[in-house]
């Protein structure tokens, strides 16, 4: 076998090595189907490497195949990583450079046969692709180390396609045939850069493809998984930052504590489905009260939700409050389509001050709600604290 074939199959190895390890990826984690892509396009180049090698329908239609493997490969490739990365894929971009080098490969396969003009028509399509991905790839290169690597491995690659070929052609000369192209400068040099940029991406994209699934994990551990809110946990991790002392964090803070009345009797008249539909509903009015992105709506009991509110004082904590109380009246019938259902909430309300803590917070906002509570539900209640005498008042709303 001669050392220009064994590369090529050493590169079909590596190739189908990654395919079946991506595959895997994406069998765990079904939802992330641009691993699916990367496995398709890491399959498609090792079809493209075995054509190299093999020519099982003939010379001119094993390298016409080879040449459309190995675009359509680059493309599944390039366009993977840029959706793995949230940015919109440039399909019709893709498919216009595939097109066109798949036209010119064949105009200079069967029109007008010239093996360096074909070599050029494969690697300006090729390097075309991995420009555009590193185009689209450059605005989330500063989000971390990853995404710079995989930004300058795309850019690379356009480069490595680009200009070594016309390098590697010029040292060949002119005179290059197909009889020794395998053992040419740019066939050795193609396979060995290729094998070496498609082998660092990789790990690049392994790399990421970890922390992406370690960030869902860690995300499932802060969140509740019936209404979307944060629990309990994901509560006390966020909230820190707005109560230390530094120049961002908020003047004021204020806290609402809410709990759906008389949830029991709901579960045990209407059913644990009629319960989660309460949660759910309740959860989405909360968020929609609470649209403002520094806002943190948890869920941390059963019944029990707590909305923080940064930059917000005692006055607009209880207009948040008393806007989600009346807004209930019009989210029960919506939420049980079934049965009339009476669904209402009761409320405390309290503002940060002494530089009271979370959970110092917490615990005054608590007494105002049982006192909403014992005055009959279905009512605000908020805790006034007098930061020289540090004495608890109450007041109806």
């Amino acid at each position: 076998m001669q050392s220009g074939h064994f590369i090529a199959l050493l590169n079909h190895g590596i190739a189908l090595a990654l395919s079946a390890a991506f595959l895997a990826l994406w069998l765990y984690q079904r939802q992330r189907r641009y691993l699916a892509f990367l496995a398709l396009g890491y399959a498609c180049t090792a079809l493209g490497f075995l054509m190299q090698i093999i020519s099982p329908f003939g010379f001119a239609l094993s390298r016409m195949l080879s040449c459309t493997a190995f675009l359509v490969g680059c493309c599944c490739i390039s366009g993977a990583i840029i959706a793995g990365y949230g940015r919109r894929v440039p399909f019709v971009v893709l498919g216009l450079l595939s097109a066109a080098g798949i036209a010119s490969f064949f105009w200079f396969m069967f029109i007008e046969p010239n093996l360096i003009w074909r070599v050029y028509a494969l690697n300006v399509a090729l390097g075309g692709i991995s420009l555009v991905a590193a185009a689209e790839l450059r605005p989330v290169s500063r989000n971390g180390t990853i995404e710079t690597i995989v930004f300058v491995l795309a850019l690379l690659s356009g480069l490595n396609f680009l200009a070594r070929t016309l390098l590697a052609l010029w040292i060949d000369g002119p005179d290059v045939s197909y009889s020794g192209f395998h053992q040419s400068v740019y066939w050795t040099s193609a396979l060995l850069s290729q094998a070496l940029v498609a082998i660092v991406l990789a790990f690049c994209l392994f790399g990421s493809a970890t922390l992406d699934v370690v960030r869902s994990l860690q995300a499932d551990s802060r969140t509740d998984p019936l209404s979307g809110l944060l629990n309990r946990r994901g509560l006390a991790e966020k909230a820190p930052p707005f109560f230390s002392p530094s120049k961002r964090s908020p003047s004021a803070i204020g806290l609402v504590l809410a709990d759906l009345d008389h949830f029991k009797r709901i579960n045990d008249t209407y059913g644990h489905a009629a319960g989660d539909a309460a949660i759910v509903a309740f959860a989405r009015l909360l968020r929609q009260h609470g649209a403002d992105k520094e806002s943190l709506v948890a869920r941390i009991g059963g019944e029990e939700f707590a909305v923080l509110l940064p930059n917000c004082d005692l006055a607009g904590a209880r207009l948040f409050a008393e806007s989600v109380r009346t807004g209930l009246s019009a989210v029960a019938p919506e939420a049980f389509a079934d049965h009339q259902v009476p669904l209402t909430c009761s409320f405390g309300v309290a503002e940060r001050v002494n530089g009271e803590d979370l959970n110092a917070l917490i615990e005054r906002a608590d007494e105002a709600l049982m006192q909403a509570k014992r005055a009959g539900r279905d009512r605000v209640r908020v805790t006034y604290l007098r930061p020289a005498a540090g004495m608890l008042l109450h007041a109806a709303a």
